[in-house]
């Protein structure tokens, strides 16, 4: 028996947007989308280029653009531009957009504004196998990258099978179930670092702050080209999510494999989420708030994949230009500063929630 016709509500596209088809693929495309989206990347690189002005060195914003397209007179602010500044500024745009697309579908999947991967627990879970690798092995920027994947992968798949009740997981059970394995990693991860050496204890604590200082090429290709590859997927399967978001039993009757979408949008989302933990260390606040502040911007219905991506890019870029900026002489890692964003919009999103 063939699935049943969508009703009118779910394949109706917003106001003012159009479908368009590619292949077998179908594209809703809204003009306030693509508007809010396209101001986001584009504030993302200008906010980019002023990041890499910052420094002991100071750069002129037009001999960095200069820099950037192979058309610099000075070979020392090239290499400072191409190779110092350069890698951190892409770190920042991967890793936020990677942490913005994971946020997304963790908020999908639970249907909950707290599935986030920082508060469900798989960042910890991620930092609980970069911290191994730190800590045992004094590994490498690409294999501390392999363990907060590896580690994020595990603990989801421990929340998953905690979670899971009668063949299905989700909402409520998934977030609080996740919050309660992030609270024994958080413990975990505090005894890895006392039995650690002085030096890999501190270099992990300094790593467990969230840092985009001295990002070099090892840490931005990674989170680079794992996001290149895994958003696209997540773009794919978002059609769904969206069915999936009005109920498991209406999106089974419209023929979504509804359990194994979700396990392949979770893998997808701890990926990112690992990826950019392994780049840059523990990172709060931006998978939490990047997709809802980009669909009240859009007014967009589904899954946002691309907007919520530069949304998240955006808000880690700005977020290490803030934190360059300050009038204080010590430097202050970038999780700090989204930390206490983030507590701080936490903290207004459980007053005034519905959902929580």
């Amino acid at each position: 028996m063939n699935a049943p016709t969508p009703p009118p509500l779910v394949s109706r596209p917003a106001p003012g947007a159009s479908v368009r088809r590619l292949g077998p693929f179908s594209v809703v495309l809204s003009p306030r989308l693509i508007a809010v989206t396209g101001i986001l990347l584009a504030l993302t690189a200008v906010l980019g280029i002023v990041a890499m002005t910052i420094g002991t060195l100071p750069i002129p914003f037009a001999d960095v653009v200069a820099s950037l397209l192979g058309e610099g007179r000075d070979a020392r602010q090239d290499q400072v531009v191409r190779g110092l500044r350069l890698p951190r500024v892409l770190t920042a745009v991967f890793a936020g957009a990677a942490l913005g697309v994971s946020g997304a579908v963790f908020q999908s999947v639970s249907r909950n504004a707290l599935g986030s991967p920082d508060v469900i627990g798989f960042t910890t879970g991620a930092a609980t196998g970069a911290i191994v690798q730190i800590v045992v092995f004094q590994a490498e920027p690409l294999q501390i990258s392999i363990g907060a994947v590896a580690g994020g992968l595990l603990t989801a798949a421990a929340v998953y099978v905690l979670s899971v009740k009668d063949g299905v997981t989700g909402g409520y059970r998934l977030v609080l179930v996740g919050i309660g394995v992030g609270a024994v990693l958080g413990a975990l991860n505090g005894l890895l670092l006392m039995t650690g050496d002085l030096d890999s204890a501190i270099a992990a604590n300094l790593w467990l702050s969230g840092s985009l200082d001295a990002r070099k090429w090892a840490h931005a290709l990674p989170v680079l080209i794992g996001t290149l590859l895994i958003v696209p997927l997540v773009g794919a399967l978002a059609r769904r999510a969206s069915l999936m978001e009005m109920g498991d039993d209406l999106a089974q009757q419209l023929g979504v494999r509804v359990e194994r979408t979700r396990v392949l949008l979770m893998l997808a989302a701890v990926a990112l989420a690992g990826l950019a933990t392994g780049a840059a260390g523990p990172i709060a606040f931006v998978a939490l708030a990047a997709p809802q502040l980009v669909t009240r911007l859009t007014r967009a219905r589904g899954l946002p994949v691309v907007s919520a991506a530069a949304m998240g890019a955006c808000l880690l870029v700005t977020a290490d230009v803030l934190a360059q900026l300050l009038p204080i002489t010590a430097a202050v890692p970038i999780g700090r500063m989204t930390g206490i964003l983030g507590g701080i919009y936490l903290i207004w999103l459980l007053t005034r929630s519905k959902q929580v």
